[in-house]
């Protein structure tokens, strides 16, 4: 049993019995083993918590406020804190359950593979025409789960930011930079190892690149000091484009009002 947990089911079952195979048949049989974690992972990450929120509860679809992302912070700035709430505890249990089970079936390797393409179903979902988030929480929860104490220092780097900026988009930005200098740094020293094996390398860098690439709108904005800042509540246009106009601050009377003026100047000419 201790076996499963080091090399995974299909590292101990599946690879072992193919040794004595030959080098083209232990190829394919390594890259049909690591194409199931990827598979479950992209699986998993496709179910998207934001757009299931925002149709279960609010009837709504949240792709089509604010900055158009199914994320939380989006979340945040158009339902509220409790939508926002839902949608991290969703978006990270989705990439923890892909990558345990990437663990189950191919140990390290697969956790790294599993939790990589949750964060790609999350930003292009299966199932929601791959319209989806920018991964930032199921990248944390991949590096919680892989390398915890790594996550605990990325989140204290992000709170830091985020706290003296306001911006969740700058955050997010620096800790995915810097993740695979960390992880360089860090894996030898926690595994007690000569360097970071092949497949934790390659993750950090291609899971950096996609989430910079769905940050380059933030990024320009943020070098244009045209992004908007976090706050602990809806915003009042995001709240009008769901709920429409507050009838109680006169806009739609005075609306008509400047409507009939119009009108009655017409008549006159």
């Amino acid at each position: 049993m201790s076996e499963i947990f080091v090399k995974g089911i299909l590292g101990k079952y599946f690879l072992e019995s193919v040794q004595s195979s030959s080098q083209g048949m232990l190829i394919l049989y390594v890259v049909l083993a690591c194409v199931l974690p990827a598979a479950v992972g992209y699986l998993l990450g496709s179910v998207n918590s934001a757009v299931l929120i925002s149709r279960v509860f609010y009837r709504d679809d949240i792709r089509l406020h604010g900055s158009k992302n199914a994320g939380m912070t989006n979340m945040m700035r158009t339902y509220g804190i409790a939508a926002a709430i839902g949608t991290l505890i969703g978006d990270m249990l989705k990439t923890v359950l892909s990558v345990l089970l990437g663990a189950l079936l191919l140990a390290e390797m697969g956790m790294y593979i599993g939790g990589l393409f949750s964060v790609l179903g999350h930003v292009f979902p299966l199932y929601f025409r791959f319209k989806g988030g920018k991964g930032v929480a199921c990248a944390a929860a991949m590096v919680l789960c892989t390398e915890p104490l790594l996550f605990v220092v990325l989140m204290l780097l992000f709170v830091g930011i985020v706290a003296l900026s306001r911006y969740i988009s700058l955050g997010s930005v620096m800790c995915i930079m810097v993740y695979p200098l960390f992880l360089n740094r860090m894996y030898p020293v926690l595994h007690k190892t000569g360097g970071v094996p092949f497949v934790p390398t390659v993750v950090s860098f291609v899971l950096m690149v996609v989430v910079l690439l769905m940050h380059r709108e933030n990024i320009r904005r943020l070098s244009r000091k045209e992004e908007s800042k976090f706050e602990f509540k809806k915003s009042k246009k995001a709240e009008e484009t769901v709920c429409g106009p507050d009838p109680e601050d006169g806009t739609d009377d005075m609306s008509q009002n400047g409507q009939n003026e119009r009108i009655s100047r017409n008549k006159r000419k």
